[in-house]
């Protein structure tokens, strides 16, 4: 039986993460999203979604070092970061400066698991790093400095905007990028596994999957949310915008999801967060439209907020611009492919789906002259 777009067809085993979309609940190795959110951090998330485990404070410790060494790029990754920002779009960057890092990973070809484990959280640690010298470098405001005194989530801020965080910010912005850590087989995680599951290299199954993010119908949906708030302008016109896009038989991004049937549990914190960062910035007004399509979306077809539609006030509220959300999105999920990618190797069948011929049958070749 063949099912469109793989819907409800289980591609391979994971011990990473678990959705239960009637229930509206998601795990990590075991862990509630909600317990990870209100008491983990990304570093320490990443260690799980790797080890399985969370880490003993010496083991986060190792992690943290590492990562805070690793945030550093080659200066033939720096040099080619000016093209970049002079000419592409932010997830072109992405998908090209990741695939620029092969060529000086100190670990090389090394195809040990040992290793591939070191390259993977250099990925996780330098992506943050061309997210933010590309935006500075388009921008003409310069590089802001690496701080090795700042965890993941701040230093990104402080290099984004040139200005150390709010405590709020870097906690909000941390728990965030564990929210949108991993989420089961979707499109580009499945991507970096079936590249994996060819013995290629961890760079190309991590391009591959930034390649499938960068498609509108996966990653963009945030993007999209805050053009739309944009667009809508107030919380009094919600309700007319709404009913018109319904009327054209248009989208509205952010709502409803493959899998979740009610809430999505990561749209309960971005809510809740967007609120927090409109009342600490003095402006309330982006919470206000997203509350007011939220309410008239509900009211006119039933249908849930998903992780992308607060996080796009969220993301506007810390400084970041409309066109990084998706990179931003790219730069948490790192932590979530390279684990993928690892467990793919770790028990590897390569991934080679059928296909059902539904052309033309038996046909028979003619001269051009004879053709019809």
């Amino acid at each position: 039986m063949t099912e469109k777009g793989l819907a409800d067809v289980i591609a391979s085993q994971t011990r990473l993460s678990d959705i239960d979309g009637k229930l509206g609940r998601l795990w990590y190795a075991g862990y509630d999203i909600h317990d990870l959110v209100a008491h983990s951090t990304f570093e320490e998330v990443t260690y799980l979604l790797h080890n399985l485990e969370l880490p003993s404070e010496v083991e986060l410790k190792e992690l943290q070092e590492f990562l805070i060494t690793e945030r550093h790029i080659s200066k033939f990754r720096q040099e080619l970061m000016v093209t970049l920002s002079e000419r592409s779009s932010p997830m072109s960057m992405l998908r090209t400066g990741v695939s620029a890092a092969s060529a000086y990973d100190p670990d090389g070809w090394d195809p040990t698991p040992e290793g591939i484990y070191r390259k993977a959280m250099r990925l996780v640690a330098t992506t943050s790093t061309l997210v933010t010298m590309y935006h500075r470098l388009r921008s003409g405001t310069g590089v802001v400095p690496i701080r090795n005194d700042l965890d993941h989530a701040a230093n990104f801020l402080w290099m984004l905007n040139g200005a150390e965080p709010d405590p709020l910010e870097a906690k909000i912005m941390d728990g965030t990028m564990i929210l949108y850590a991993d989420h089961t087989m979707n499109a580009s995680t499945f991507t970096a596994r079936v590249i994996a599951s060819t013995l290629s290299d961890i760079f190309s199954s991590v391009t591959g999957a930034i390649a499938a993010l960068k498609g509108p119908l996966h990653g963009g949906a945030n993007e999209e949310a805050m053009k739309m708030l944009e667009d809508v302008g107030s919380p009094d016109r919600a309700a007319d915008f709404v009913k018109a896009k319904f009327e054209r038989k248009e989208l509205i991004m952010g709502f409803g999801h493959r899998v979740y049937k009610t809430e999505d549990p990561r749209g309960t914190h971005l809510r809740q967060w967007s609120e927090e960062l409109a009342l600490l910035k003095g402006d309330t007004k982006w919470f206000e439209i997203s509350r007011a399509i939220e309410e008239s979306v509900m009211e006119e077809r039933g249908l849930y907020p998903n992780v992308d539609f607060y996080a796009a006030s969220v993301y506007h509220y810390l400084g970041i611009p409309t066109d990084l959300m998706t990179p931003i999105f790219a730069m948490a999920r790192m932590a979530g492919w390279t684990a993928h990618i690892r467990e793919q190797y770790n028990d590897n069948r390569i991934i080679r789906p059928d296909s059902e011929y539904i052309g033309p049958q038996d046909r028979r070749w003619l001269p051009p002259e004879d053709r019809p």
